[in-house]
């Protein structure tokens, strides 16, 4: 843990010590509650407020988004960007931005890491870009470029099936927040709370102005309660579970000095429950999946369905486990499974949970075998493809495009949708200054094939293909060409996520006929019955104790924990040669692979 016993002291004494709320400052709200007590924040609040413009936020972040603000205890106490879409809270941070330094210039941070800009937590396009709220440094904060671009203008909100997930588990994808079912992102735990009260701080400071503001899915249409109900509720359930820390009190105090007026959700948390009234825990699990059968069998998929399960306040999802492992989460109650080898036998069960995160227990587990059709990943069978026929609606904007096809989510960044290839009257997907990426798929890949061609004006070039964030090869693409490329040799088992990257400011490059073949291995290899095999429970990971049982686990000679994206989290040498559990170290809440010799298993971290 970066934070120590001592800094935890020291930081209750900060917060005493530095709260820094200017005598009488908030005169006038005794007795009040709801919203009368909102508007008179709103007065409050307003008086003050000096806009210093949207270029005056770089010189702000000087003081109000650095690590170790005005010597409060923060993370690494570095000086670098406090930036909540790549800290690591709980160990070492993916990297870090200096200030002034790694500042974001116009657009084309392709990777994570590249540079820092501004993030309006409220979406900037729901009020037209207007002043004072485009500067507003209380809900305008520092953070990764390409993750503020991949959060692009969703509402916040707790994610089921994910499309995208940063370096510090920051995630984008389909929501199971109660009430709303659209795309929503998510950031780490350690910032609900932070996000919660910059949200609060803005309905009330311009609730006036909401009634001609765009709702996105989250901003109500009048002053009170100023939210839709959903967004409100996630909201409330964040800011009770994620408490105001020393760390953001000192930025209140610092965007005080540089604008004038104050975010009262900081200095005073008790006006959240009085004005929009407390959040119950919800500690209720939902009851247990009923009557899982699998059915269907194809070579390399079969098909689920079970009876739905209850809840006090709604289920939000279910996660589907292929042989212990999680395979993906999904809203139905019926679902395929996908990658699948041939002529294997396989088990499944599956939990519920609602937006509370509160997990059932598992349903009953139902058995299924592959039909016979070759071992797959060799030559040119297909076990994955994707052709464009579910993107969103012709459109001639760029923006961040999402749709669903065969169990799989994919994001195209700076995307239109209303192109085709050489005229051929099939739908494809267009990239400007973006990517194209999946969620995670299951089995493993050995080869990919795609065409691509240059839209409108520009120069001939190749898209970067990275699976994993490696590097594996590109497409190449001229206004002419439209010949299928296949890249050979990946050789990477279990989960992957394939991005294919368009590396060229300004050129307009349409992508159409994705398909990718399996690897020869079996990517979550609990199903393979040999000397090696191993599977992993619980699942998810309790206590940071990662539990294995298979046999002879005591001569495996290294395993190695590694993110989705790829990056090597933590090895260990002969790790069950007394015992069969590994100590997690550092280890975030998301998604991950445990790979040993020659097998791997995906686990999670709650």
């Amino acid at each position: 843990m970066k934070r120590t016993l001592l800094s935890f002291l020291m930081s209750m004494a900060f917060i005493s010590a530095f709260a820094q709320i200017p005598t009488g400052y908030y005169d006038g709200t005794s007795g009040l509650s709801g919203a009368p007590l909102k508007s008179k924040l709103k007065q409050i609040i307003t008086n003050g407020h000096v806009d210093h413009g949207y270029g005056g936020l770089w010189t702000g972040y000087q003081t109000t988004d650095r690590d170790n603000l005005s010597g409060i205890p923060g993370y690494e106490n570095d000086g670098t960007i406090m930036d909540m879409y790549s800290e690591n809270p709980n160990g070492t941070d993916p990297y870090n931005f200096t200030y002034g330094t790694t500042q974001c210039g116009g657009s084309g941070y392709t990777n994570e890491g590249d540079c820092y800009n501004r993030e309006h937590v409220v979406p900037q396009s729901l009020f037209s870009e207007a002043f004072p709220m485009k500067s507003d440094i209380h809900f305008i904060r520092a953070t990764d470029g390409k993750v503020n671009g991949m959060r692009s203008n969703y509402p916040f909100g707790k994610v089921g099936s994910t499309s995208y997930t940063s370096q510090n588990g920051s995630k984008l994808g389909t929501s199971v927040s109660p009430g709303y079912s659209g795309t929503v992102f998510e950031p780490i735990d350690a910032f609900k709370g932070d996000i919660a009260r910059m949200i609060f701080y803005f309905v009330t400071r311009y609730e006036t102005q909401l009634a001609g503001f765009s709702s996105g899915n989250m901003l109500g249409g009048s002053a009170f309660p100023g939210l839709q109900t959903w967004e409100l509720n996630q909201l409330l359930a964040w800011s009770a579970a994620d408490p105001v820390s020393a760390t953001e009190i000192a930025r209140n105090n610092a965007s005080y000095a540089y604008q004038g007026n104050r975010n009262p959700f900081i200095d005073h948390p008790e006006y959240v429950a009085q004005i929009w009234g407390n959040i119950v825990p919800d500690t209720e699990v939902p009851t247990t999946p009923a009557n899982l059968t699998a059915s269907n069998p194809s070579s390399n998929s079969i098909s689920l369905s079970w009876t739905a399960s209850t809840d006090n306040t709604g289920v939000a999802g279910y996660d589907i486990y292929v042989n212990g492992v999680l395979y993906s989460s999904v809203s139905a109650t019926t679902a395929t499974v996908s990658g699948l080898n041939p002529s294997t036998t396989y088990t499944f069960y599956i939990i519920a949970n609602d937006a509370s995160g509160n997990a059932s227990a598992a349903s009953n587990t139902a058995t299924e075998t592959t039909l016979a059709g070759g071992q797959p990943g060799g030559g040119n069978t297909s076990c994955g493809t994707e052709d464009f026929e579910n993107i969103p609606a012709s459109a001639s904007g760029y923006a961040t495009r999402t749709w669903t096809n065969n169990n799989i989510t994919w994001t195209a960044t700076d995307a239109r949708t209303d192109q085709d290839i050489n005229g051929s009257g099939n739908k494809a997907i267009t990239i400007r200054n973006g990517n194209l990426t999946s969620s995670t798929i299951s089995g493993g890949i050995q080869s990919l094939t795609a065409k691509a061609q240059l839209e409108f004006s520009g120069t001939s070039g190749s898209l970067d293909v990275k699976v994993n964030d490696i590097t594996v090869g590109t497409i190449p693409y001229t206004n002419t060409s439209n010949a299928l490329v296949t890249i050979n040799n990946i050789n990477i088992s279990g989960n992957f996520v394939i991005s294919i990257v368009n590396p060229v400011n300004g050129n307009r490059v349409s992508i159409d006929d994705l398909s990718w073949t399996c690897s020869a291995t079996l990517g979550t290899t609990e199903a393979v019955k040999t000397k090696s095999g191993f599977t992993i429970y619980s699942n998810p990971v309790k206590n940071n104790e990662l539990y294995v049982k298979g046999d002879n686990l005591n001569r495996i000679s290294k395993a190695q924990i590694y993110d989705l994206s790829g990056k090597l989290i933590q090895t260990v040498e002969n790790p069950f040669k007394n015992s069969n559990k590994i100590h997690l170290k550092g280890l975030v809440k998301g998604n991950y692979i445990l790979t040993a010799d020659s097998f791997s298993a995906k686990f999670i971290i709650e």
